[in-house]
């Protein structure tokens, strides 16, 4: 089954995880297996972070009882000593609940740095294990956008959230407890009731402003996706002029999500004055009350200060729980659009028993194979050839014949619909992924570089590669004295997908990745197509030295490069329907000789075309 593509669009069409499915994934990074390094130092910091939690809290409690003391004591002007201690006290008590907290956020920084970590380098982890079509599909601005607030939203939800939440409820237990045994149960029913109210209330109001951030998350991944597209694809904006257009689009999805987040935070104003209004009136309720028991005389001034200073206390957590209450949703909206990416199953996949590539000699074998991208629309048919040890093999056809999907499938992007591809006689289903893609070398039609180093990029084919070995490689490519003239030589970086060089240094560097690979089986997939007439002899000059001795498949648009091959496959609507050496080929005259026919036409069209042109610029 085809995964679905990842982009804004589909996202809100997918089953979405429950807030619950979604902190069930974050636990095990904040509370890793046993098997996971340093797991026992984490899980060490996670319980002295929380034992830190409640005694904070519990100091923080205390505190208003200490200034009850305080006041009562200075009222009848009593020993000096008393109000002391309990100033002291008081003191004490407020220094604690903020030491203990300082505390809990040191211990557990690591925690959530770690989680952090762990959760990107899973994420990262699982994307390299999906499919090409995956990465087909995907958008890269929305899927990096994702990511992004993916982990922003791990940090805010550990660092913010996490010691916030359980603090505030465990205040609300103890200074309730505290009212009802010291004071009276009718402080705590109005303090339980206005704390009820309060969060009744927070949970209703940022659940029905979620689908705004919903919104705007999908807006914002869209415009990235713009942005980043159009500034991938620079040349082409400026060769067609298109720059206006550009940005005009990208300033629509602004506008749609200039749009959203203005309802977004207008139902924020909104919340926030409804959670006002409730703490306002529950303190002015308890104040009341509190008055008339003081003028009762059943309450002192200062247990009336404390009363006083008990709601204020819980007012600030509560006013700041309205705020951790959207960050934990919002945090929950970003995660589960991050952990969907988990849920994308890895369609080609290991066998569990699965042993690594025995190559002996190099021999590919194409029993039978059938595959379709699309069950709709077969791309190759019964498809069987054998590319012996030390030969080349050349595929040869029209536009979508199948040439390519062949060498993506030597590679094991895809598994076969039908039949079987064998190296040295073992099926690649049957081996490690790995193993088969270290023994095979390509050198593509479009080489695609990192924004790097060349001394990087050409490592990157073997990473324990020193520098003499590239040099060496380098030299063979025939690139040595091309990099040589650079002022920062192997230093030199390429620029976004390389643009910095031309399609033949390109192709030299890939060739020169190919050496150090040191693969037994090659494949060449369209190498020079893209490259002029010059640049291409020198790079076919290149690939046959590289070529020699190890097995070669070379998927070819330009007939003359392959004349020299042991055998040719024509391929035609999927289907292999000619083989044969160059001239086995031109002798039965069929569609190979057909097109080779019509290419050495093109050929001829183009010399006179190009003699005419310098003709007359001489005269």
């Amino acid at each position: 089954m085809r995964p679905t593509a990842f982009s804004p669009e589909n996202a809100e069409t997918k089953r979405r995880r429950s807030d619950w499915q979604v902190i069930q994934t974050l636990l095990p990074f904040l509370w890793p297996a046993r098997d996971v390094s340093e797991s026992g130092e984490i899980r060490l910091r996670v319980i002295v972070a929380i034992v830190c939690i409640g005694l904070a809290k519990w100091a923080t409690v205390i505190t208003p009882l200490y200034l009850q003391l305080a006041v009562d004591a200075l009222a009848p002007q009593d020993a000096a000593m008393i109000p002391l201690f309990a100033v002291l006290a008081y003191g004490l008590a407020r220094f604690l609940g903020l030491a203990f907290a300082q505390v809990r956020d040191a211990v557990f920084a690591k925690v959530g740095v770690r989680a952090v970590r762990r959760s990107a380098g899973a994420i990262l982890t699982h994307l390299h294990t999906l499919s090409l079509k995956f990465h087909l599909d995907r958008r890269t601005g929305a899927l990096s956008r994702t990511i992004e607030r993916g982990v922003v939203a791990i940090e805010s939800l550990v660092s913010i959230s996490l010691f916030n939440v359980v603090p505030t409820i465990l205040e609300v237990i103890l200074v309730g407890v505290i009212l009802w045994n010291v004071f009276s149960g009718v402080f705590a029913a109005i303090t339980v009731a206005t704390v009820i109210i309060y969060v009744a209330f927070t949970i209703i109001t940022t659940e029905w402003r979620m689908r705004f951030r919903r919104e705007s998350n999908a807006l914002d991944n869209k415009a990235n996706t713009r942005a980043i597209d159009s500034l991938l694809n620079y040349e082409t904006v400026k060769t067609f002029g298109n720059e206006s257009m550009e940005t005009t689009a990208y300033d629509n999805v602004m506008s749609q999500y200039e749009k959203a987040a203005v309802r977004n935070q207008s139902s924020l104003a909104l919340l926030n004055v409804g959670q006002s209004l409730i703490i306002s009136v529950g303190v002015v309720v308890l104040m009341v009350y509190a008055a008339m028991e003081n003028i009762a005389g059943r309450m002192t001034v200062g247990e009336f200060t404390a009363v006083n200073v008990f709601m204020l206390q819980l007012a600030q957590p509560l006013n700041f729980f309205g705020f951790v209450y959207r960050n934990i949703k919002q945090s929950l909206v970003d995660l589960e659009k991050m952990f969907e990416l988990l849920d994308v199953p890895a369609e080609v996949i290991d066998n569990p028993d699965a042993k690594p590539l025995n190559v002996t000699g190099g021999e590919v074998r194409f029993e039978g194979v059938s595959f379709a991208y699309d069950e709709r629309r077969p791309i190759l048919k019964n498809v069987s050839f054998t590319l012996a040890p030390g030969q080349m093999v050349a595929l040869v056809g029209a536009t979508g014949s199948g040439k390519s999907t062949i060498g993506r499938l030597l590679f094991r992007y895809y598994d076969v619909s039908e039949g079987r591809i064998l190296i040295d006689g073992q099926d690649i289903r049957d081996v490690q992924q790995h193993s088969v893609r270290k023994a095979i070398g390509i050198v593509p039609q479009d080489t695609v570089l990192f924004n790097d180093t060349i001394g990087y990029n050409l490592t990157y084919a073997k990473l324990e590669s020193s520098q003499q070995d590239i040099e060496k490689a380098a030299e063979l490519a025939h690139i040595d004295a091309f990099i040589k003239t650079l002022p920062d030589g192997y230093q030199t970086t390429v620029g976004e997908r390389g643009l910095k060089l031309s399609g033949g240094e390109k192709q030299r560097v890939a060739i020169a990745r190919v050496i150090l690979k040191g693969s037994p089986i090659l494949l060449f997939d369209e190498a020079t197509s893209a490259l002029d007439t010059h640049t291409e002899k020198e790079i076919q000059a290149n690939l046959r030295e590289v070529a020699t001795g190890r097995s070669t498949l070379v998927i070819a648009h330009r007939l003359s490069t392959i004349v020299d091959a042991d055998q040719i496959l024509v391929l035609d609507k999927g289907g292999i329907v000619e083989r044969g050496t160059y001239n086995e080929l031109m002798a039965k005259g069929g569609l190979f000789a057909a097109a080779w026919n019509k290419q050495q036409r093109s050929l001829a069209v183009a010399d006179e075309i190009v003699k005419d042109i310098f003709a007359a610029a001489s005269e």
